[in-house]
């Protein structure tokens, strides 16, 4: 029987920037996938406010992915046949939001991402940064506590994946927001506040960073 993970135990703390560190095939995206609620642990549990998301049914996990996590995908995960504007518009009509506030909404996130020339424009018609970045401003449209980004910075150029970074340690510091980042590479770990390393299927370690390592970065 194969465990992608083993022994892990793992508390997330509200408000941290959480940086999940390990090579292809360490697990991490499958512990991504369950800190998102998107698998179900086979043993063991996974709480997100106290509440063991394995007891819960398939109509309350999609009412907490909706709400209270926002998700930023390696692939970006546009739909393809809708404009920026409307894709971002997509969580909030999910969340039954007035529609024209939600239209607001939209210009508005699209606005602070860089994009606001862009909001009728296609993902085909978008480079791969300003795709991650509508994948952003979608992620931000409920207003969730939670960022979960897997490879947020995988298929952008540095100049690119250091702007998203610096968006997301930016929702951090002045939103509180919980961001927790997966990924494989290493130059990420400077904006973490904890930095998790993981390695097949298990933690090696965990490292605290303090106020003055992240400044010096």
């Amino acid at each position: 029987e194969f465990a992608a993970l083993k022994g892990i135990n793992l508390e997330i703390y509200e408000g941290e920037f959480l940086i999940i560190l390990g090579p292809s095939g360490s697990g991490k995206s499958t512990l991504m996938n369950l800190l998102g609620c998107l698998d179900i642990p086979s043993k063991g549990k996974v709480c997100l406010n106290s509440e063991d998301i394995s007891e819960l049914d398939e109509s309350k996990l999609a009412r907490i992915r909706g709400q209270m996590i926002g998700f930023i995908f390696q692939t970006f995960n546009l739909l393809p046949t809708l404009s920026t504007e409307e894709n971002v518009l997509l969580p909030m009509e999910f969340q039954e939001e007035d529609r024209q506030l939600a239209r607001q909404k939209a210009k508005y996130l699209l606005d602070i991402v860089g994009l606001s020339h862009k909001t009728q424009n296609r993902p085909s018609q978008l480079s791969g940064g300003q795709r991650q970045r509508v994948a952003i401003a979608r992620s931000l449209a409920v207003n969730p506590p939670i960022i979960l980004a897997d490879e947020p910075t995988g298929n952008l150029d540095t100049k690119t994946g250091d702007y998203i970074l610096e968006f997301l340690d930016g929702l951090h510091e002045r939103e509180g927001k919980t961001v927790i980042i997966v990924t494989h590479d290493l130059d990420l770990v400077k904006y973490a506040t904890r930095v998790v390393y993981i390695r097949d299927g298990e933690i090696e370690k965990i490292e605290t960073r303090t106020k003055n390592e992240l400044n010096m970065n």
